[in-house]
């Protein structure tokens, strides 16, 4: 793999908060990684609706484009992943019908329920194997459906953000499967989309693109776009889409029985494996079964993740106490252990809003001391984390049938010491912690696979290895009585799943 000359890729990494032009460049068999440009991803409320502001993304990824061509450096190919189950739709001459609704908007309140009505839950995780939240795209479609929306009418396609932000680029359309896969409309068995079930929800067919596979270009970067820019006409890569595929595709494990947990504002808890896992135990432990990179299935949990405590820092800041995250994880450091519990997956915690007030309000109702200051309610935020990881890993190996001898965290969230102490003391197995940026890496070695400069994912993760450092967290025996009454408590009188 040991290149003649540097190769430069742009990957795209837009998360849930913010996002980052990040230049990698394959050199000497090496991969190496730089941030040309950051920027904040705001919803933006609108007569009580929340939007992605989407044209402001645009401009954002052009000033990363501009930053590189600006230094003399022409990437090679492009590459967009995004979170998850959002879209934009389409008319007839291809125009954007209005900015993409964002997932923690309040119109799919209850419209799960309503869809069970025409599709039961049990039939519905059956032909689809995806857990049930009501952000999915399957429930943002139908509230549409249901409020007869013009919009949805109209429409002729559906985009999710990946794709759309690559079309906006290039102007080729394409969907690509691993971001599909987070709709609950899809096949897990076929990989396609499942009509009969989107003709029982009234949602129109037309509006749904074929699934194409992950590590092909999609298009070539509009000359328009490139010549405001000052980069080439290059091309557009279809990585994996979905931020936690492309994740996942940087893990640096080697072998079958580890976990992982791509840990940011989400906590993504999974493994892989070569096909979808559907059974009475997986809906009961509410297990979603979404697409890898190279056709496997990442069967995985949701866990609230790092947004309480994203959400307490932005409530602080409003009381007027400026805190850093490594400065709330030093007051944590200094609080009592096992205060009290909470289930991060409470569905109290999924808003935005004053998230102190509601860590206090679940002690409050489960019986609890309730914690005070930022030192207590963080570490009740962080040792809950821990427990239910321990949680979800539990049931992963019940399900699969992989040990998981070993966790991988990756992602923002690996640069939490104290939380990935906690894990490991926790599940009482090895953590591994690194990279902090396996999404953007992911999302690079796709282009390195379409570029067909590596051949699989095997060979990308053992370049990650030779590229990246990670370290080890061994749990601390003398802490695992403690971790272990804990985990009865949790599981006995906190658990709400």
């Amino acid at each position: 793999m040991t290149m003649e000359r540097a190769v430069h890729m742009m990957a795209f990494d837009l998360g849930a908060s913010s996002g980052r032009a990040i230049l990698g460049t394959l050199e000497g068999g090496r991969l190496r990684l730089r941030e040309l440009h950051r920027f904040s991803n705001d919803p933006v409320e609108l007569v009580g609706r929340l939007y992605w502001d989407l044209p402001r993304l645009v401009y954002e990824m052009k000033q990363g484009l501009n930053k590189a061509a600006l230094e003399g450096l022409e990437p090679g190919s492009i590459g967009i992943d995004t979170w998850g189950v959002d879209y934009g739709l389409l008319d007839k001459a291809g125009h954007l019908m209005g900015n993409p609704v964002h997932y923690r908007d309040a119109r799919t309140d209850k419209v799960m329920e309503a869809a069970f009505e025409l599709v039961p839950r049990e039939e519905l995780y059956r032909r689809t194997g995806l857990a049930f939240l009501p952000l999915n795209t399957i429930y943002q479609l139908y509230s549409e459906v249901r409020e007869m929306d013009p919009l949805l009418t109209h429409a002729r396609k559906l985009l999710f953000m990946p794709d759309l932000l690559a079309y906006l680029l290039t102007g080729t359309l394409g969907c690509e499967y691993t971001i599909a896969s987070t709709s609950q409309l899809l096949s897990p068995y076929t990989r396609t989309w499942d009509m009969e079930l989107i003709e029982k929800l009234g949602i129109p067919k037309r509006i749904f693109l074929p699934v194409t596979e992950p590590g092909s270009v999609r298009g070539m970067l509009d000359a328009r776009i490139a010549r405001e820019t000052g980069v080439g006409v290059i091309p557009v890569v279809a990585v994996g889409g979905h931020d936690t595929a492309s994740a996942v595709a940087a893990v640096p494990a080697e072998g079958k029985d580890f976990g992982y947990i791509s840990s940011g504002t989400w906590s993504l808890v999974g493994v892989e494996s070569d096909g979808p896992v559907i059974s009475p135990e997986a809906v009961a432990a509410n297990l979603t079964n979404e697409g890898g990179v190279e056709g496997n299935i990442r069967v995985l949990k949701n866990v609230m993740g790092l947004w309480i405590i994203q959400e307490c820092r932005r409530e602080w800041e409003r009381r007027g106490r400026m805190l850093s995250f490594q400065q709330i994880v030093e007051e944590a450091q200094k609080a009592e252990p096992f205060f009290a519990l909470i289930d991060p997956n409470d569905e109290m915690f999924t808003p935005p809003g004053d998230m102190p007030s509601r860590v206090q309000a679940f002690c409050v109702r489960s019986g609890q001391p309730v914690p005070q200051s930022v030192g207590q309610i963080a570490r009740v935020i962080y040792e809950s984390l821990a427990l239910k990881y321990r949680w979800t890993v539990e049931r992963l190996r019940k399900v699969t049938g992989n040990p998981i001898r070993t966790l991988h965290v990756v992602g923002g969230g690996a640069n939490n010491a104290l939380l990935n102490r906690f894990t490991a003391d926790a599940l009482g197995i090895p953590v591994l912690a690194g990279p902090s940026e396996a999404t953007a890496i992911g999302n690079l070695l796709m282009q390195l696979k379409a570029l067909g400069i590596i051949g699989s994912v095997e060979e990308g993760r053992a370049l990650v290895r030779a590229s990246f450092s990670v370290e080890t967290v061994e749990p601390r025996l003398a802490d695992k009585p403690a971790w272990d009454e804990a985990y009865v408590r949790f599981v006995e009188e906190i658990s709400v799943e």
